[in-house]
């Protein structure tokens, strides 16, 4: 287990958090900025990105992201602090208040920044200051430190949204420019890889989830609906009252509220995929139960006071069709959500059609 160590920060580090914090990094001279920053952006791969996320000890941190398609390398470091090289030793014991990091380079073209901010979150706790696991200290804080301007609008959109789901709780993790980033040692870089017994804060499964994981917002077709006068035709009637009237199918008399054969539930006016069989559970109500969307999925919700009641309406984001609601009282080992859906909202691909009809790419998630 590495060591504890709570550290004090100076006075130049708060001015410097603080003044990054309230939306004044453009007051900071870059001039002063540490050299090895301006190394750091010409060393960029052609064609692909980069970003810096501290999560605690940054062992684990970089096994499940060097997991992930679309992750080209990772490297492990010190960054943010205010001191320079410095060495594991000195970031422990000597007040450095640098933050363990993972420099993480990716090809934007296969995985997108929201995605790989999504797959952070899954393995932090957002709420925690200076401590993951059983780590603590400032050098254990949760960070997303970035060198593309472009790229701060898009986290602070992922962070609204993180924030959203806590309800008004304090998200701990600081969004800041990166100031500076030391490679730590070479027994650090890759370190699970060497020592696969080693200590590690974040839960074995959690790797095998980052290498099955797929960000389909990067392989999604043109997920257009027809117009209504088309899909009047195509559609039977009750799947037209579903999706562009709102309507609710009559529970357990409906196609998919007991299927259990493997697959993916897609959009039945667009194709979009939505839910995967693995993420299907009986909930005893009589409809599709799902824990959670296909990762990458970005399903529309909106708030729903018919019939005398409060729901949160859950709608296709490419089609805009009704799909049916959400609620929090599903299975708490497995995110606690139900997806309550109309079978009437979608169409069932079984694994062995999957390659055929252009979603081999989603096979692992149902395999």
């Amino acid at each position: 287990m590495k060591k504890f160590a709570v550290l004090i920060l100076s006075v130049l580090t708060v001015i410097t958090i603080l003044l990054y914090k309230n939306g004044m990094a453009a007051a900071v001279d870059k001039k002063n900025m540490p050299s090895n920053i301006e190394s750091l952006k010409s060393d960029m791969k052609k064609g692909y990105k980069e970003i810096y996320l501290a999560g605690g000890c940054f062992w684990g941190v970089e096994k499940y992201f060097a997991s992930i398609n679309g992750v080209i390398s990772t490297d492990v470091g010190y960054a943010n602090g205010y001191t320079e090289n410095p060495t594991y030793e000195d970031v422990v014991y000597r007040n450095t208040n640098h933050a363990e990091t993972v420099h993480i380079v990716y090809d934007h073209k296969v995985v997108s920044l929201p995605f790989i901010l999504d797959m952070y979150y899954k393995v932090i706790d957002p709420l925690s200051v200076n401590k993951q696991g059983n780590d603590s200290g400032t050098q254990y804080r949760t960070g997303i430190y970035y060198i593309d301007e472009a790229d701060k609008p898009v986290a602070e959109k992922s962070l609204q949204k993180l924030a959203a789901q806590y309800k008004g709780k304090k998200i701990a993790i600081e969004l800041m420019p990166l100031i500076n980033y030391y490679k730590a040692e070479e027994y650090h870089q890759k370190y699970l890889d060497k020592n696969p017994d080693g200590y590690c804060h974040i839960e074995k499964d959690k790797f095998e989830y980052a290498a099955k994981a797929v960000d389909t917002s990067k392989s999604r077709k043109n997920y257009s609906a027809p117009n209504k006068a088309e899909l009047k035709k195509t559609l039977t009637d009750m799947q037209y009252n579903v999706t562009q009237n709102n309507g609710t199918e009559p529970p357990f008399k409906n196609e998919y509220w007991d299927n259990k054969k493997k697959g993916i539930y897609v959009d039945i006016t667009t194709g979009e995929p939505l839910f995967s069989s693995s993420d299907k559970f009986d909930s005893g109500s009589g409809w599709p139960s799902f824990t959670k969307p296909i990762d990458g999925t970005d399903l529309k919700e909106n708030r729903d006071t018919s019939h005398g009641m409060v729901r949160t309406e859950v709608r296709s984001k490419s089609g805009d069709a009704h799909l049916g609601h959400v609620f929090n009282d599903g299975p708490k080992d497995k995110g606690g959500m139900r997806y309550c859906i109309n079978s009437a909202a979608l169409k069932f691909i079984p694994i062995e059609e999957m390659q055929a009809q252009g979603y081999g790419h989603l096979i692992h998630l149902v395999d």
